[in-house]
């Protein structure tokens, strides 16, 4: 069976070089190219400790014409992602997405480049199998709850807050069905409020020593429920990043959170 050529874009940042790792290690898969701003020119073998052979490269586009990739895999930042999709998804290789902090309008857009050259992206705010169920449960609580909020704790160098997996997390318990956190969280002007998302609350934390950590808090009748993940290593992302190189292949168009492909 033939191996899963993939491209990391980020390669030399610490999500990228743990993609490295996870990617370099399965016999199902080939890294053929390895992309950041950083680090051109320098074996992604000596930054990452596997993959070795791959040239980083500075240029996306010079890199996919030249590594002719299956699969890019983005862990850049905000900025920089919507770019690397445009120019992937034009060559039309299939791309997975970490980078957190899409707009509605980013998505909107993403999902116009899918159709038009017919090339699927994953987008997932958080690829932690544990933090995908999170997520999920806090939805199925939903049901039962009229007030809950949200606490997100990442480490000082996360760029965007609130978390894209707190939003997302908000949204599924906003959407659940016949969900009772729909609706306008009550007029507070204390930032100290955090933001509102609907009936949620959500509070970002940004502190060295952190990795990526959520609880959402539940209050009901004389008694709260917590859900809580933590990640303690980047570790736990690549679980969730290998099985959606292995399977975005086979989807249509845009598909948002790892939930879907589970």
């Amino acid at each position: 069976m033939k191996a899963i050529q993939v491209l990391v874009c980020g390669a030399a940042g610490r999500m990228g070089r743990e993609v490295v790792r996870a990617v370099a290690a399965q016999p199902d898969m080939k890294l053929v190219g390895a992309v950041d701003v950083t680090e051109g020119g320098r074996d992604i073998g000596e930054l990452a400790g596997a993959g070795g052979g791959v040239k980083v490269r500075g240029d996306l586009a010079n890199a996919l014409d030249a590594a002719k990739p299956e699969v890019m895999v983005d862990f850049t930042l905000p900025g920089a992602v919507m770019g690397n999709l445009r120019t992937a998804i034009g060559r039309k290789v299939a791309c997975v997405a970490g980078t957190t902090g899409f707009t509605q309008e980013d998505l909107d857009v993403v999902y116009g480049l899918c159709k038009a050259h017919q090339t699927p992206c994953l987008i997932a705010p958080n690829f932690a199998i544990g933090a995908v169920l999170m997520m999920q449960f806090a939805a199925e609580a939903a049901r039962h709850f009229d007030a809950a909020e949200i606490i997100e704790l990442h480490h000082d160098q996360k760029k965007d807050a609130p978390s894209g997996t707190s939003r997302r997390t908000a949204e599924m318990m906003r959407r659940a069905k016949d969900g009772r956190l729909d609706g306008l969280a009550k007029d507070e002007d204390s930032p100290s409020r955090g933001l509102g998302e609907g009936k949620i609350r959500i509070h970002a934390v940004r502190l060295p020593g952190l990795v990526a950590h959520q609880e959402v808090i539940f209050g009901g009748l004389g008694e709260t429920l917590t859900i809580r993940h933590d990640s303690i290593s980047r570790e736990s992302f690549m679980p969730g990043v290998l099985l959606a190189i292995r399977k975005v292949r086979a989807l249509s168009g845009l598909t948002v959170g790892l939930e879907k492909i589970l």
